[in-house]
């Protein structure tokens, strides 16, 4: 049986997660669902790697649920839904609190679930090809797991709009409302991933574990004496911390900090 997913490392430290079912625009299903939460979960813990691409093969990059999964899940009961739903909201959260950055590729079209994937990652590059839609209110449903996500991604206003109109969009206005970074043509896909990865790659691994800590609960908690104090922690244990002091120190001596040097040594090993 054909894999839905597949994990390649296309370059040094960079790890890609590629959707591979382009016969059903990259719907998922709940082998596609495990397989991405087991990816994740693994390259998550590896020392290797340093940085995440989710990709996809074929003209689109997910369609959102697989169609007969879903005529599937329309037999199940109230439980069995509550089972199945459980584990794509494990496997959104799994992407997104995954301790390394990620990077979303975007070839293509991005419909219903898929906005889910696109969401949990921390950059997204999008063709200016690609077309997004939240569908689900045209089906008599509403993108309740994905919600939470695609929400904090494209801010409220917008998704009271997108949400409740089913509209597609273009990738200009995924940029316009923040919900993609990047829009570059077809051609200028892979260099402009590569020039984000380089740039993940040169970067100190625990600071960037670091931030992406920091990112998920500080962007909605008020600004009160907790928080402020939760800072303060957590600058004092980054400036203690052994690639902090590495990082300071690098950058006063006017050298690489370690994390490149090691970076450089391992790359000239393997091409040995």
């Amino acid at each position: 049986m054909n894999q839905a997913v597949l994990i390649s490392k296309p370059s040094f430290h960079v790890a890609q997660v590629t959707l591979a079912r382009p016969e059903v625009r990259n719907s998922f299903n709940d082998d596609v669902i495990a397989e991405l939460t087991h990816a994740f979960l693994k390259l998550g813990q590896d020392d290797d790697v340093r940085c995440i691409v989710l990709a996809a093969e074929g003209p689109a990059f997910c369609a959102g649920a697989d169609l007969n999964w879903m005529r599937k899940m329309a037999d199940y009961s109230h439980a069995e839904n509550v089972a199945d739903a459980s584990k794509l909201a494990e496997m959104l959260r799994v992407i997104y609190e995954c301790p390394k950055p990620t990077i979303a590729r975007v070839q293509g079209d991005v419909y219903a679930g898929g906005m889910g994937l696109v969401s949990v990652c921390d950059v997204v590059v999008s063709v200016d090809s690609a077309n997004y839609c939240l569908s689900e209110v045209k089906l008599g449903l509403y993108p309740a797991t994905i919600s939470p996500y695609v929400i904090r991604a494209m801010g409220a206003r917008a998704a009271h709009r997108y949400f409740l109109t089913a509209e597609r969009f273009s990738a200009i206005e995924a940029l316009r409302i923040g919900f993609v970074h990047e829009v570059v043509s077809v051609q200028a896909l892979n260099e402009k991933v590569h020039s984000l990865t380089s740039a993940l790659c040169s970067n100190s691994p625990q600071a960037m574990q670091g931030c992406k800590d920091l990112l998920q609960w500080i962007a909605h908690s008020d600004i009160d004496q907790t928080l402020i104090d939760k800072t303060v922690q957590g600058i004092a244990n980054c400036r203690a911390s052994e690639q902090g002091k590495e990082g300071v120190s690098a950058f006063l001596e006017k050298r690489k900090p370690s994390w490149l040097v090691n970076m450089d040594a391992k790359a000239s090993k393997v091409a040995e």
